[in-house]
């Protein structure tokens, strides 16, 4: 439906081509919208019926309403290639005053599609399509931007290889600095600096590509401080998402080619397109 509306709005001799040297990236996400009962979907719908909370006035810890429905989304938008190096990204302590941090490139000609009706693989088919329309012959790099929702990259992967697109998919970096701090809590006290310093020295090994040295390491680290099972849950789920995704991990290959690292624009549609738009009233 999204691109129907598009393409009936703009004629598509108005609309942006990939230019020479820019890079094309596509980004898809989701967001919860919470929704009258009867508009749930209905795996949804009977998990609200069969929910039994302790309290009327709220939630408890762990309960879920079942009451939100999700919507997909997807972004389209070009890039001028800016090559970075890790420290353009992150500097340890202390940072060096004599380095001038490189801004990550920009985008241009964005366009967005969402909807709560289409399913997720119905909604990224249509990302390709404006993609391969923005550049029909694959002559430049294609790019996607993810947070670690394996269904979501398995459908863009699919869906470009059937395409014969050679599609270059990462992880989200401020979602990897997330897991990095909530793994930092397990070992130092809440508000201490040098918290700080540890997520910036393991995230610089990150964006050097070594998430799988970081992953072992807070491993040996818990184990060392002999943290029990549940004082080391965030550093094990750190662990895991590391290993789980260290194939969207390679972020010196999208440094070192001008690429972005972070979901920003997809980020900014789900919250004003999403959440300021259609999750107003429920």
């Amino acid at each position: 439906m999204g691109s129907f509306i598009v393409d009936r709005f703009y004629p598509d001799s108005t609309r942006p081509k990939v230019t020479t040297d820019q890079a094309l990236i596509l980004s898809v996400d989701g967001k919860g919208i919470v929704m009258r009962t009867k508009d749930l979907r209905p795996s949804t719908a009977a998990k609200r019926a069969k929910a039994n909370h302790k309290l009327q006035s709220r939630l408890s810890p762990g309960e879920k309403s079942h009451q939100k429905r999700m919507a997909e989304v997807g972004a389209v938008y070009g890039i001028d290639p800016v090559v970075r190096v890790a420290r353009d990204i992150l500097q340890a302590k202390p940072a060096d005053p004599t380095w001038t941090k490189k801004a990550g490139p920009k985008a241009v000609n964005k366009w967005l599609v969402a909807s709560v009706a289409d399913s997720m693989g119905d909604v990224i088919y249509q990302v390709l399509e404006e993609a391969e329309r923005r550049d029909p012959q694959h002559e430049h790099p294609w790019v996607a931007l993810v947070d670690g929702n394996h269904a979501q990259s398995t459908h863009l992967q699919e869906e470009a290889s059937a395409r014969g697109i050679d599609l270059q998919v990462f992880l989200d970096f401020i979602h990897v600095l997330e897991y990095l701090w909530k793994a930092a809590w397990c070992f130092f006290p809440t508000g201490d600096p040098e918290a700080e310093t540890w997520v910036l020295k393991q995230g610089l090994e990150v964006l050097q590509g070594k998430s799988s040295q970081v992953a072992a390491a807070i491993g040996r680290k818990a184990t060392a401080n002999e943290l029990a099972p549940g004082q080391r849950k965030a550093v094990d789920q750190c662990a895991q998402y590391f290993l789980k995704n260290r194939q969207y991990l390679h972020y010196p290959q999208a440094l070192e080619q001008g690429w972005p690292i972070a979901t920003g624009i997809i980020e900014g549609a789900c919250r004003h397109l999403i959440k300021d738009r259609f999750d107003i009233t429920g």
